[in-house]
């Protein structure tokens, strides 16, 4: 098979490069707690991981604006302190990068995650050295969706669309991906299914990071 030719390569954070169900589903049932609405169990919250916090609040929650924005701060007061650190990378993700930058590429985050909780949670696992960029949610200055992240990644880094690929696992990174005008790669550990990726058109799956890394 004839390898991908785009140079940069930008990568989702939840469920890509980190298995974070646990920090965010307990900062959930935290929110839900303060919000003072019954607390789900653990199993049926697992869907929030991945997708932009304020979509699954007004979408799948039901809330106004008002009270997802307030959702959001409790989710946070929790996730900001604690939730993030209920974190794992993937087994292989380190040596992905490694070789993915022995190949020339130019490696980025782009995740619907607060910019500066991914940074973070990036320098703890000490993943934040392969990223020339880690672009972010920062709905104060109107970047809010995966998309404006992504455009975000490409100016900053001055990349052409056509040099760039995306890779996530959630039909949100495919979405916003294809938005832009970029193809993205979807992989299979993380918490999207083959039903979802096929649903909404991803252009490449892989079932591991190691199989990320030989389609470049």
């Amino acid at each position: 098979m004839a390898k991908l030719p785009q140079s940069c390569i930008i990568f989702d954070l939840d469920g890509t490069l980190t298995d974070s169900a646990e920090g965010v589903i307990r900062s959930a049932q935290h929110m839900q707690e303060r919000m003072g609405i019954a607390k789900w169990a653990e199993a049926d919250l697992r869907f929030m991981v991945g997708p932009p916090l304020i979509k699954t609040f007004t979408e799948d929650f039901h809330m106004n604006q008002e009270e997802a924005k307030r959702a959001l701060e409790f989710f946070r007061e929790r996730y900001a302190t604690v939730g993030l650190f209920e974190n794992k990378v993937y087994d292989g993700i380190p040596e992905m990068l490694a070789v993915l930058q022995k190949k020339g590429k130019r490696l980025a985050v782009a995740t619907s995650k607060k910019e500066e909780t991914a940074l973070r949670i990036l320098k703890h696992y000490g993943l934040d050295k392969f990223f020339q960029v880690i672009g972010g949610d920062h709905r104060e200055i109107g970047r809010d969706t995966k998309a404006k992240v992504i455009e975000y990644v490409l100016n900053t880094m001055g990349v052409e669309k056509e040099d760039a690929v995306m890779v996530g696992d959630r039909r949100f990174d495919v979405e916003g991906a294809h938005s832009v005008g970029i193809p993205c790669i979807a992989v299979a550990y993380g918490y999207g299914d083959s039903a979802e990726f096929e649903a909404c058109g991803a252009d490449h799956i892989a079932a591991t990071p190691k199989t990320v890394a030989e389609l470049f």
